[in-house]
């Protein structure tokens, strides 16, 4: 049965993203496009995976340098990494609480990585510019988002939390790699900053 015209009137299509949304949008469609075809990735690529026209990028970004840089200005935000460090329950252990730490900024770094690797360090018209001043924003938003996870345990500890938190995130940023040994879990990270090099069967 044929529905009453006026029901199919009332059937209107949902409200449009707003640009702020639209730009969200793409940019989060294009991140994984760039960090796995670098700068070569076309507009069309990213409209095809965003569903939408080409035309339509060119609606948000002034050009293709523009989307780039707004993908690396995403990638060195600490917006995501700073919400799941608040999101840690600080009623756990705190090797425990450091773990899930050391996970969630491993994943942010890797996504930094991949954007930043694929473009060659490269960040669109000035990537001196994106990558100073978003780095700096992000290590002390990190940082003092850690501090607040090591609070709880302030009088156990040898030096403020905002130190031992500047120490573990760069324990984070400079683990050395060896070629013959697996890299340590987020787990054992912990452990060691926590206690030391030796294990607990030591004398």
């Amino acid at each position: 049965m044929t529905a009453p015209k006026e029901n199919q009137t009332a059937r209107r299509r949902a409200p449009g993203m707003s640009p702020e949304q639209r730009r969200e949008m793409i940019i989060q469609t294009a991140i994984p496009l760039i960090a796995e075809y670098g700068a070569a990735v076309t507009t069309a690529k990213i409209a095809r995976a965003a569903g939408i026209g080409e035309g339509t990028i060119f609606r948000v970004f002034a050009d293709k340098d523009e989307l780039l840089e707004a993908c690396v200005a995403k990638a060195l935000s600490p917006d995501h990494a700073v919400s799941e460090l608040d999101a840690i329950d600080v009623s756990q252990p705190l090797p425990d609480r450091l773990a899930e730490a050391a996970e969630a900024l491993q994943a942010h770094m890797s996504r930094m990585g991949a954007i930043l690797g694929a473009l060659g360090h490269r960040g669109g018209k000035h990537p001196g510019t994106v990558r100073g001043a978003g780095r700096d924003e992000s290590t002390t938003r990190i940082r003092a988002a850690l501090a607040e996870l090591l609070e709880p345990d302030r009088s156990s500890l040898r030096r403020p939390p905002e130190q031992i938190a500047a120490l573990f995130f760069g324990l984070l940023f400079t683990q050395p790699r060896t070629e013959d040994e697996p890299d340590l879990t987020a787990q054992e990270l912990a452990e060691v900053f926590l206690h030391g090099a030796l294990s607990g069967n030591a004398t």
